[in-house]
Order: structure tokens, then sequence, then C-alpha cells
């Protein structure tokens, strides 16, 4: 129990840290990304029934806060630092490059692992799972939009660049949402022609699952960032000032779904009768508790991988420093979460 405490609670960081140390190694461990993240979700969503999974109101204010918010940083930190920029000694090009990197940290679509992390602090998978559906499906259909007004230069066709999205999340997503719904119709299905009705449920052990296989995926990501990172030359100022926007774009976003979940909670849209059995840990909080904790993970923790390639793909490949930044920020909070959760 002492080690499995100590795992829940710092197991990111040290995670990070041998990403980091053995990059050289571990960044050839890209090919089993998407066997991991497919693992992952499916251990997830054999959690949940889907039935269970309805749209609540504090979906639609978080996703409408992030594309107003998503506008008015890139246009703010535009003519922000086409003022300002003198000081640094900025480019237009550099500045273009850091309202992009920034920008792309916001408009990014929610991690696949957040159900993950929100469950173990005790939110709501289910919520939080629907939500990353509709942020994905919602993300496709935005920045094939916007991007074309951001980067002129860059020849976007809407459909294509949809398309493109779509075909990059859409099976991890959607590949084992149906799998794990195929084998719970299949469960109680075969129990019941035997006449022993049974409710499909996981044990502790293969529910603990998704958090150790985020644990190795997070090795292979930081990893890679770290081996592009040593691999190219960047610009000092413009390195800087993307990280640590990325930085406050990730405390903001976190701030933002937290206060939206706590003064909109999922219980003005039905009652959250079947997160407890889900999720153990639930019955410790309340109902605006639990939306805190999962509207702020929702905002805040981000599908940062999708976010670099975005930005290799269709904005200044520089710009991909800020996402990638995201990535070490987003799980240092959220290995600060885990300690504070466990301290408590």
């Amino acid at each position: 129990m002492k080690f499995r405490r100590f795992i829940d609670r710092y197991a990111l960081i040290i995670s990070m840290l041998i990403g980091a140390i053995g990059y050289k190694w571990f960044h050839q461990l890209d090919v089993l990304m998407p066997p991991l993240i497919f693992l992952m979700l499916f251990f997830t969503f054999c959690k949940i029934n889907p039935l269970d999974l309805r749209l609540r109101l504090w979906h639609w204010l978080v996703l409408g806060t992030q594309i107003l918010l998503t506008l008015g940083c890139y246009y703010g930190l535009l003519y922000g630092l086409q003022y300002c920029g003198h000081i640094w000694s900025l480019t237009f090009d550099d500045i273009h490059t850091i309202a992009q990197g920034i920008m792309i940290c916001i408009i990014m679509p929610t991690a696949t692992a957040a159900p993950i992390i929100a469950g173990k602090l005790g939110g709501s998978i289910q919520n939080l799972t629907t939500f990353s559906l509709l942020s994905n499906i919602a993300t496709a259909l935005i920045v094939p939009a916007f991007f074309p007004i951001v980067n002129p230069s860059a020849d976007i066709a809407f459909f294509s660049a949809m398309w493109q999205i779509l075909r990059r999340v859409g099976p991890l997503l959607l590949g084992p949402f149906v799998a794990a719904w195929i084998l719970r119709l299949g469960y109680e299905a075969y129990f019941r022609h035997k006449g022993q009705p049974h409710t499909f449920s996981l044990s502790q052990t293969w529910a603990s699952m998704p958090f150790y296989l985020w644990i190795l995926l997070l090795v292979v990501l930081i990893s890679n960032i770290t081996h592009t990172l040593i691999q190219e030359t960047y610009s000092g100022w413009v390195i800087i000032t993307l990280c640590m926007g990325a930085l406050v774009a990730c405390l903001i976003q976190f701030a933002i779904g937290r206060w939206i979940g706590n003064h909109f909670p999922a219980s003005t849209h039905g009652s959250d009768y079947s997160d407890v059995l889900i999720n153990p840990k639930a019955a410790e909080f309340t109902i605006n508790q639990k939306s805190q904790i999962t509207a702020g993970q929702a905002f805040g923790q981000k599908n940062t991988a999708l976010g670099v390639w975005m930005a290799q793909i269709y904005l200044n490949p520089l710009s991909a420093i800020g996402p990638a930044a995201y990535i070490i920020w987003q799980n240092l909070f959220n290995s600060w979460q885990l300690w504070y959760a466990g301290r408590k």
C-alpha cells in the first residue's frame, strides 16, 4: 500500500525524469504510442456504461470559453507583442510564432488521459469522457476554419484538414469506446443466456491499468519532446516566451475550468448516481466538488501530441514548442494535484 501511494503521488514526475534522461533510447519507442493509448482508453471506457454518457451544462460553457479565449489570446498577443516587442528585439516572424504557439495551447482538445487523472482526484469519469469526445470533434471543425486566418500562407482546405484531424484522433477515441461497449454487451448477454444476469464491471486491479499505461506513455512523450528540442536550433527569447506563455495558459485554463465546474455543477442536468459505482473515490466529494475537479481537467489537461502535430503541419513549426512545453507544465500540475490529494 505504501508503494502504491508513492506511485500515485510521484509517478508522473518520475516518468518525466526518466523520459528526459533516457531520451536517446525511449524516443525510438514512439511506435508504441498508438497501442498504449488504445489500451489506456479501452480500460477507461470499460468502467463506463455508454448509456450514462450525457451532455452537461458545463460542457458547453467550457467549450465556448475555450473558443473565445483562443481568439482573445491570439490577437491580444499579436498586437501586444508588436507594441512592446522591440524591448526583446523580436521580429514580426518571432511575434507571429509566439502568438501561434500559445494560441494552440488553448485550442488543443482535451487529453485522452484526462478521465484517468480526474478519476484519481475524485472527479466524474463519464462526464469527462463525454467532454473528451465533444472536445476532439469540435477541434476538428474549428481548426480548419481558424488556422487559414492565423497562417494565410498555409494551404489549408477545410474538409481536407478536418478529415486529417478526425482520422488522427477518431480511431484512438472511437475504437476503444466501441471495443469496450461490445465487450460489455457480450458479457451481459452471455450471462443472461445462462440465466445468471451479471452487470459488467472491472476488478480494482484492471480498473487501475489506465494510470499505469499513462505513466509508460508519458515516458515516450517526454523523450520525444527532449529529442526534438536538443536536435533543433531555436531563438532563445522565443523559446523562453513560449515556455512561460504555455505555463500561464496551463494555470489559467485549469483555474477557469474549476471555476465553471464549481458554479455550474453537473447536477443541473440530472443526477450522477453512477459516479460512485464507476469511481469509488468520488464518494468523498459533493456534486460541486466533483464537477470542479472534472471541468478543471477538461479545460486544463490537453491532447498535446495532437497540438504539436497541428503546429508542425499547419503553422510555423517553431510554434510547436508551445504545446511541447505545455505537456511538462500540465503533468507537473497534475503531479502536485495527486500529491496534494494523497496528503489530504
